[in-house]
This record gives C-alpha cells, structure tokens and sequence, in this order.
C-alpha cells in the first residue's frame, strides 16, 4: 500500500498535538476559552476527500482509539466513533463535487463542528460534563475550528499535491 506517507504524517501529528502543541497556546487563551486542536481530524477529513470514505473511516477510527486511550479518560470509544463517522461523511463528498479549496474548508468546518457536537452529545448524554451547548459552543468549538482551519489551510496545497501524485482508487458504485 502507498499509506506509508499518511501513516508517517498522522502519528507524527499525533506525537506533536500530544506533546508541543499545548505549550504553544498561550495562557491567557486557556483561561477564557479551551482551544483544543485537533489536526488529526483535519487529516481525516482530508483523506475522506481526496481518497475514499472507508480510508477516512479506518484512520478515524485508529487515531480517534489512540486518543480515547491516551488523552480522554471518562469513556472508551466516543473520540473514536466521532472521528471515524466525520471522515466517512467527509469521504461521501469524493467524486460528487469538485473540491476546490472552498469546499474543501468548508467540509473540514462543517465536519470539525460536527465531531465537536458528537462528543459533547456523548459526553452529556453519559453525564460526563454538565455544561450547556451555548457556553461549549462559544467557548471551545469556535475557537477549536478556527484553529483547525488555519492549519488545514497551512496544509492544502502540499496535502493535495500528496493525494494527487498516490494512485486513485477505481470509484465505488453506491447501491
């Protein structure tokens, strides 16, 4: 398989967002709002786009299972099932539109809110975190899609130059 690449880019994104890239956000930001990053998922989401959903959903699923394992502790399987589900619906986009950098944006946006929503839903159905969906909306997922999308945009064009020099999978018949 030609993944080696992706797998290389997704654990090193892993070891950096567990390990540097919270000393990087500054203080003041962690006291008014959680700026929670989470450039894997970009990953995911750009897999689903410009690979294949079942790719996307594989990753998601392995890296959304290392997460549940190394950094949220309450509960095993949530991060997982949000980030496989986000990058299969992210990879229902291959094919059907063109992406441009647009669309592009704009499914990671769509799909990093949409992860978001999945856990804290997940987390509030379990009773894990009490607190309500305007102040999490505001105060963590806003600021976590921001930074999200600056990174994907950082990433576009090498990312995309890499998805398009891999071999292209035949297109999937839906039934």
């Amino acid at each position: 398989m030609n993944h080696i690449k992706i797998w290389l880019i997704l654990i090193a994104l892993f070891l950096l967002e567990s390990t540097i890239v919270p000393w990087l956000i500054p203080v003041a930001w962690q006291t008014k709002i959680i700026v929670d990053p989470h450039f894997i998922l970009v990953i995911v989401l750009f897999i689903g786009l410009y690979m294949n959903r079942h790719t996307a959903l594989m990753f998601g699923l392995i890296f959304g299972m290392l997460y549940d394992f190394i950094h949220y502790s309450p509960m095993l399987g949530p991060v997982s099932f949000a980030m496989g589900l986000t990058g299969y619906l992210a990879g229902l986009m291959y094919g059907r539109v063109y992406t441009s950098i647009v669309i592009s944006m704009l499914v990671i946006a769509l799909g990093n809110l949409f992860y978001e929503l999945i856990i804290f839903g997940l987390y509030r159905l379990f009773q894990v975190t009490h607190s309500d969906i305007e102040w999490f909306f505001f105060h963590q997922m806003l600021p976590g899609m921001l930074v999200n999308l600056l990174f994907a945009l950082a990433i576009y064009v090498p990312l995309r130059k890499m998805f398009e020099s891999l071999p292209q999978p035949q297109m999937e018949k839906d039934e």
